[in-house]
Order: structure tokens, then sequence, then C-alpha cells
């Protein structure tokens, strides 16, 4: 198990989906859990679709969630390079090697008699697949193309008759009969090849021992295993694991939501949470466990372990473990979490305020981006009233002034609000005077001192606040019903 090497490939054409980090925590999980190596590859050979900064969203997004590589385009290794664009001598020789041994052949087809192939396939109901025009030249037919200077790309010779079958370790026996496979293009006509040469080019000369990609691969087998056949050599152990679906049972995409992870890394999710939750989608310890420490998952994962059916993205579950990992945390790591929330909200926000306020809500946030929304008025110089709420359900305009009266009467007593035992006391005891339902008067108190109906702790607020700040939007709630 010692031989055991990985690889995630992604291409570098944005930040890489929350799918595809999950298969490369499968893998990085089974490096780790096995002592063997994790590898990134970038699979750059379709530049078209290639963005600047690519490479860099892809190893931020492996930086977040902490699965560091073996080898890899920064850090080296013996089987370099690891990217695919700077091995295109490699990948042209082994075309080569197909097309002397009759494992390949060229195609000069045209992209205008391609695509007028595929309509009439179309037309008469037949799966669009190359149609092989090319592979029955003679030597002289193809010389004579050579002469004129077509452009040519390279094909797989797919067996005509029979069938090709991987071991999937996932889902065991896959077959596919070799009359339903396309003849692939390997090489194209600038030199780059296509996807299905390059991966197994790359996997057998970089020694990989086990390939984990996604179930929508499946149809793509067995133009890989008779790739490696045709260059005698062995098969890597091939698993494809479930994909990641939406609440409606459809590969997640866009339309269910933030699918990157440095999206969820912005709206303030930790990686330990992450990477807890992605463990869980396609792999299950026992029917039970839900959390999971790095170093449980490492020591617990194994291939066997993984699940046949589709996971569902449950954004729920995700949010309830994110909570669960902020609780873990200290009150001083959770300050410095939010901090730069509030400092992306306000001009300078006072980190000691933030630091006396975040144990009153570490039990209300799932993620710390929401942290601002519950304790921006300690950073605001104004709030703005609703009169709706500052009413409230079962006061009126006159009750709720006099309720705001009496507070404000009661707070002007305290030269500093330290005591917040007594001055909730006394406050309640205002409200006995006027015979309003607690609820009803620490409601409207609420509104005056934050703008909202939910707050944290309302004495501890107006502690962190400060009297001078407090009675001045009591007063400035009792104006505002005045004038109203």
């Amino acid at each position: 198990m010692s031989n055991v090497r990985v690889r995630f490939a992604p291409s570098p054409t944005g930040a890489p989906h929350v799918g595809s980090l999950r298969t490369a925590l499968f893998d990085w999980l089974w490096a780790r859990h096995t002592g063997g190596k994790f590898i990134l590859r970038v699979e750059d050979t379709d530049q078209k679709r290639e963005v600047e900064n690519g490479l860099e969203l892809i190893m931020d997004s492996l930086r977040f969630l902490g699965l560091d590589w073996d080898e890899g385009p920064d850090v080296g290794g013996a089987y370099g390079p690891y990217v695919q664009s700077q091995r295109l001598p490699i990948y042209q020789t082994h075309a080569k090697i197909l097309l002397d041994h009759g494992a390949a052949y060229p195609c000069y087809c045209t992209p205008e008699r391609l695509e007028q192939m595929r309509r009439d396939q179309h037309a008469r109901g037949e799966p669009t697949r190359y149609d092989r025009r090319c592979r029955d030249y003679s030597a002289q037919e193809r010389a004579a193309h050579e002469r004129a200077g077509e452009a040519r790309v390279i094909r797989l010779a797919v067996p005509r008759e029979g069938k090709t079958t991987l071991h999937d370790f996932v889902h065991g026996d896959l077959t596919i009969a070799n009359k339903d496979v396309d003849d692939q293009v390997l090489l194209k006509s600038d030199g780059f090849p296509t996807y299905h040469l390059a991966v197994v080019v790359d996997d057998h000369l970089m020694q990989i021992s086990h390939v984990m990609r996604a179930d929508e691969w499946i149809p793509s087998f067995p133009k890989h295993v008779l790739l490696f056949q045709a260059f005698g050599w062995d098969v890597p152990l091939h698993g494809h694991v479930p994909d990641v679906l939406g609440a409606d049972k459809k590969k997640l995409s866009k339309r269910h939501g933030a699918t990157s992870v440095l999206q969820y890394r912005d709206e303030g999710y930790l990686p330990d949470a992450l990477v807890n939750f992605l463990a869980r989608l396609g792999w299950s310890y026992d029917d039970k466990t839900e959390i999971f420490s790095r170093a449980e998952l490492v020591e617990k994962f194994s291939l066997d372990k993984i699940e046949h059916a589709g996971a569902v993205f449950d954004a729920a579950k995700l949010d309830w473990l994110n909570g669960y990992y902020i609780r873990q945390l200290s009150d001083d790591a959770l300050a410095a979490q939010v901090l730069p929330y509030f400092a992306r909200a306000f001009a300078q926000p006072d980190p000691a305020i933030l630091r006396e306020a975040v144990p009153f809500i570490k039990d209300r946030i799932k993620k710390f981006s929401e942290a601002v929304s519950l304790f921006d008025f300690l950073f605001l110089d104004e709030v703005k009233y609703d009169p709706q709420l500052l009413i409230g359900k079962g006061l009126d305009a006159a009750s709720a002034r006099a309720a705001l009266v009496a507070a404000h009467g009661t707070l002007e007593k305290f030269s500093a609000f330290n005591d917040e035992e007594k001055m909730e006391a006394d406050l309640r005891a205002a409200a006995d005077g006027l015979q309003i339902k607690y609820a009803l008067f620490f409601g409207a108190l609420r509104v005056a001192v934050t703008g909202k109906t939910v707050s944290p702790p309302l004495a501890p607020s107006m502690r962190l606040l400060g009297r001078e700040q407090v009675l001045k939007r009591v007063a400035r709630a009792i104006n505002f019903l005045d004038n109203r």
C-alpha cells in the first residue's frame, strides 16, 4: 500500500467545483491513509477554456481545505512536468507508437464534413459518432492526403467486435460492447492531445495506482482501457465515485447556488467543516457517525466504503456542521475569524468590542458572515426604525412611547452599564409600573437600541454599546414616535 499514487487532475478553467474537490478529497484521504502520494496534475490541453488565474484558483481551493500535494507544478517531483501543455512531445511520441502498431489512424475529415455527418446521423435517429471513413484508407490514399498537406487528427482504432471490461472498485465489473465505442480523437491537428490520450499516458508514466473519478466518466472507460492495452501497460485500479447532486437529485450545478469551495470560504465556512461534509458525500464509515476530525477521516477512510448512489448536497447539513465547528473555536479564534467581515462592512470596527461580543453569538451563527447582521448595530452611528417594529404587536404608539420613556428614565440613573442584572431588574420594575408585559416592553427597547426584533441578549448588547449611545438611541426612538 505504500506504493499508492493518486492524482487530482483538474483543468485550469476556474475555481474547481465542490464535486471535483470531493473526489480530490477521496484521493488525498486514500494517499494519507496508505502512506502513499497525492499528485496535483494540470490538464490544460483545451487551451480555449483556460482562464488566466485558473491554476491559482485550484491551488487556493486545495490549500483552503488543507489538501497538500506531494508532487505538482509548484513543488516538482520525479515524474514532471505536471502541466500537460509542457508535455506535448511526450504525447506526440506516444501517438506515433499507436500509429505504428495499427492501434490508431490519421483522419483527414474537415470540420464541415464531420458536422454534416452528425446532422445526418441525428436525422436517422442514430448515435452521433465518427463513421470511420478514414480508417479504411489504403496506404496510397493516405499518402495522397499527406502530399496535399491536409490537416489531420489521430483517432483511436477501436476494435470492431468484442467488448471491453473494467473492474471498478466501486461498481464491480463494467462492460461495454466495442461497437458502441467511438473512434476517439487522440491527437488534434495542432499537436495537442485530447484528454483521453493525455490521461492514459500520464497515469502510466506517473505510475498512478488508483484512479478515482465521477460516475459521469463511466462511458469513457473503454477508450482508456483499450489505450492501456494498446501500449501493453497495466490498467490502474479504477473507481467511479457517485456524482454530487442538488436537492432536486440532478447533478450539482450553478443553479443550486454556490458550487466553488472558495465561495464557501468567503461566506465563512471552516475548512474542517467542509472536509467533514465533503467526505460524507458518497462515503460512510457507519450508519450513525456524522462528525469526523481530519485525523479520524484519514484513519478510517477505505475504498470499500465508497457508496454507489449519487450523494445529495444538503446545504442545511453543511450549515449544521459548520455551526458545530464554530462552537469548538475559542472566543479569541472566533473574533479573529469574524473581524474581516466587519472590516469590509465598517471602516474601523473595534476588535475589543468584537471579542466581547462573540460569546453571545457563538451558538447563533452557522457561518462567519452572519455575525455582521447580528452585531452591526454596535458599529453604526444610528439605527433605522421601522414604525411597525418599534411599536410591535400588542402595543400602540402611545404605550410604546411610554415604555421607551420609562426605559430611558431607568437607564439614565446608571452612571455605567456594568451591572447587567441590576439594570435588567430595574427595567422589569419599570414595565411592571406601566403594566406592560416584559416581552412587549423589552421588545420596544430592543428595536430602539439595535433596530432589530431579534438580537443577542439585550443587557450585554447595551453594555457593549455604551451608556451614551444607548440613551441617545432611545431618545431618538421616542422622538421618532412623536413625529411619525
